[in-house]
């Protein structure tokens, strides 16, 4: 994920979150706020674990024997 995809999915969301300063009461300000920071978190994991890492080697998984 580049700069400015992350900025770009960030953007997306400030107006929801911007939006909290309404006069909501705190506990449905915060379940908001998490939902959308959950949101926006779930967005570039997804975009940054897509990515085909240069090195073949990494992140491959290994069996263990136990021997």
């Amino acid at each position: 994920m580049t700069k400015e995809e992350f900025m770009e999915a960030a953007g997306k969301r400030y107006d929801r979150l911007h939006a909290l300063n309404d006069g909501r009461d705190f506990y449905d300000y915060e379940k908001e706020f998490i939902k959308i920071w959950e949101d926006l978190g779930r967005e570039v994991f997804e975009k940054n674990i897509n990515t085909v890492s240069p090195d073949r080697r990494k992140k491959k998984l290994t069996v263990a024997t136990g021997k």
